[in-house]
């Protein structure tokens, strides 16, 4: 079938699990899960998948090993798209994100030497401004208090020299067009906007 949006009962559903996140609930409504969240979630990713790349649903589960909130199950649903692309569903509606949230050592280290390049880092600077005059924001993860080491504090990038990740993001509140395809032309609108990007990350940070 095609992605026709989320209805009402995806809403009810997690209104429920928030209310009473626990096994018995879960059980008595994973048939709800199943076709109103999750149904919706693999659809729309399908399609997106010929554009943006191969799509990931996360599970439902937590993992408490290490949480204080030992609650079992995630109070929204999400996927990854083509490995730079995040969409999320919940009561608080639909966000969609793209970039990176956490770079590894190596991934970091390039990241600082092509922002610190006047060619690769200008244009990182130019890719996020019009980003942002799209209405989308572009953050920092994991932001240094000064600057990283060997760099100096007046670099004119340094806000950019010292994220440890860098994704932009934007959310839309629960409206009647979640319940349509139209959802989708959000999502795809995002995608298109923030490849840039990710473009540039794959280029100068993934490699």
């Amino acid at each position: 079938m095609a992605f026709s949006g989320w209805p009402e009962e995806a809403l009810d559903f997690y209104d429920g699990l928030a209310a009473d996140n626990c096994k018995s609930y879960w059980a008595a409504h994973k048939a709800v899960y199943e076709d109103k969240v999750l149904r919706p979630m693999t659809e729309l990713t399908e399609e997106l998948a010929a554009e943006f790349g191969e799509p990931k649903i996360f599970r439902p589960y937590r993992d408490v090993r290490f949480s204080r909130d030992k609650t079992p199950y995630k109070t929204h649903i999400g996927a990854v798209i083509g490995g730079s692309g995040y969409v999320q569903f919940s009561v608080e509606g639909l966000g969609v994100g793209a970039g990176m949230w956490e770079m590894g050592t190596e991934q970091l280290a390039r990241y600082r030497e092509a922002v610190a390049s006047d060619g690769a880092g200008k244009e990182l600077e130019r890719i996020a401004a019009e980003i942002e005059t799209a209405g989308i924001t572009v953050h920092g993860h994991g932001v240094l208090k000064s600057a990283p080491r060997g760099y100096p504090a007046d670099h004119p990038r340094i806000a950019l020299l010292r994220y440890k990740g860098i994704t932009a993001w934007q959310q839309w509140p629960i409206g009647p067009w979640l319940d349509t395809a139209s959802a989708k032309d959000r999502i795809v609108s995002f995608l298109r906007t923030t490849r840039p990007l990710c473009s540039w990350l794959s280029s100068n940070v993934r490699r």
